[in-house]
């Protein structure tokens, strides 16, 4: 266990004059009858499932990370959101990590940090991937009881500090009052609009102005903080130096027809090929060797054989089917039948179908087992149930026990956050025009090979469109791992995707007087 100092400001009980004296009664009662827990059950008395939308818990820490002792604080509290009248609509939650030996805080980094789902708070990078403890798993990322978390030895703390956002009704953060408008809230535009507003608070409130700002996203937190760049930039006056997306979604870029349906097959083939479902010469190359092939494949011959659709000569389409069957580890059989165009649902139910077994949804290394081996899609998704069932006792914990917040608020691994509006999305035209109008700005996507929600080729794809012209490329680049949607859950991963970062951060923030310009 760590030693800690802890100055801590407790929420305050709301409660009528005639409930805080039954309160204040109970207490006295408790104090006589059982004198040693009279402490705890002090503090007990004080919590509340009211939200209070402006309060602070500090702790302080030490991590080792790579072979260094790095001493920090963590800053647990919520910080308010208002109306343009001053009114307080939310209160959001939120978990700052600052290295505290640290003499020039304005050449230190800041790392901004969000979760998708859209209804996901930030649970999921905070104690698994970049943060200074980690809960605890198996070295593939599977559940393993005793619950809990241990050090991370991977966190990238000892180059940047962090902070990470619970959106609203997400984790602790929540709406104040029935009357508060969802739409404010609920929707592409109006999520990138208030959370700029609250960064800017913070980072006035923590006198970090000065500081390099990197934005990191995963899922849904990608298009979150794609919008952001270009809302920081006009709305806010703040200038980053780094976007990070952690399996992206397609931010707004058109594609449907044959190009979304061919686009699949690469994956396809990373979940056969771990599966050990692929062609005897096709399993004994490494994974790296054989996507390629399969990315050729799918740009230079199966895109444009789709768009032929029912016009496709033939055996041209057998031709293509068997191709298909040969990197996915389906039959020619089921291919034609879906006219070329297999279904991601169909897929995870039908690679294993014959041993029992769906495969996960978001990473397809996790089996699943359904009622029936028939049907066109699984009954569930394998790998979310077993991250549930690590992650939430361990953020509980974690929050609860060692960081001293104290509430009754249910912590939301999933809040009430629809329906979500979706009208509008441009996400990767604003980070394009972030990009151009800020020559500091650079953007870093990192994919897992076996995620299936937010593919890796899709992904690539993004970043080709986000620069059609080419002239952004050289800020531009992605990462590849051996795991899925969070990538970092396998433990090597979680080592190599902090070192990218690491040198992304390192890379992208300008030496002393280097000028942002073209």
């Amino acid at each position: 266990m760590n030693k800690m100092r802890m100055q801590v400001m407790f929420p305050l009980l709301l409660a009528s004059t005639i409930g805080l004296q039954q309160v204040q009664a109970q207490q006295q009662n408790k104090k006589a009858a059982a004198p040693v827990n009279a402490e705890k059950e002090d503090a007990l008395q004080k919590l509340s499932i009211n939200l209070n939308p402006d309060t602070t818990v500090t702790t302080f820490h030490e991590v080792t990370v790579k072979g260094q002792k790095i001493p920090y604080k963590v800053i647990a509290g919520t910080q308010p959101v208002w109306d343009q009248d001053g009114k307080v609509l939310a209160g959001l939650f939120y978990t700052y990590y600052e290295r505290t030996d640290v003499k020039d805080r304005a050449a230190r980094p800041l790392v901004i940090s969000f979760n998708g789902g859209p209804g996901t708070p930030s649970v999921w990078m905070q104690i698994a991937y970049t943060g200074p403890r980690l809960l605890n798993i198996d070295d593939e990322g599977y559940p393993v009881q005793p619950y809990g978390i241990h050090e991370n030895p991977q966190s990238i703390l000892d180059i940047a500090d962090i902070v990470y956002i619970d959106p609203a009704n997400t984790g602790f953060s929540r709406i104040v009052g029935k009357d508060v408008p969802r739409e404010k809230f609920f929707g592409v535009n109006a999520d990138i609009k208030y959370l700029a507003e609250w960064i800017n608070t913070f980072v006035s409130r923590r006198s970090r102005w000065a500081s390099p700002k990197y934005l990191v996203g995963e899922s849904y937190g990608t298009t979150r903080v794609s919008g952001l760049a270009l809302e920081l930039q006009n709305a806010q006056w703040m200038y980053l130096n780094g976007v990070i997306l952690v399996s992206p979604t397609d931010l707004g870029i058109a594609r449907s027809g044959p190009v979304d349906a061919a686009l699949r097959l690469p994956y396809f083939a990373a979940t056969a090929w771990y599966h050990k479902a692929l062609p005897a010469d096709l399993q004994q190359k490494d994974l790296n060797a054989v996507l390629p092939e399969v990315e050729d494949f799918t740009i230079h011959e199966l895109i444009p054989a789709m768009s032929q659709g029912g016009f496709l000569d033939e055996q041209k389409r057998k031709d293509i089917a068997a191709k298909m069957a040969r990197y996915s580890g389906l039959s020619e059989k089921v291919i034609l039948q879906h006219n070329l165009n297999v279904p991601p649902g169909f897929f995870w139910k039908e690679l294993l179908r014959d041993k029992g077994f769906t495969v996960g949804r978001l990473d397809s290394r996790y089996r699943g087992m359904d009622r029936e081996d028939a049907g066109d899609g699984p009954d569930y998704n394998a790998e979310l149930t077993s991250w549930l069932h690590a992650f939430t006792p361990a953020i509980n914990i974690y929050l609860r026990e060692e960081l001293k917040f104290g509430t009754d608020l249910k912590y939301m691994m999933f809040g009430p956050v629809h329906p979500w509006d979706r009208n509008g999305d441009n996400t990767g035209e604003n980070l394009r025009e972030a990009m151009a109008a800020n020559p500091y700005l650079h953007v870093m996507i990192q994919s897992g090979y076996y995620d299936g929600a937010c593919d890796y080729f899709n992904a690539k794809y993004s970043m080709w469109q986000l620069d059609p012209g080419g002239k952004l490329k050289d800020r531009l680049s992605w990462h590849g791992y051996r795991s899925g949607h969070m990538m970092y859950l396998r433990k090597d991963d979680l080592a190599t995707g902090n070192d990218d970062i690491r040198e992304f951060i390192r890379a992208a923030t300008p030496k002393a007087g280097q000028s942002a310009k073209y």
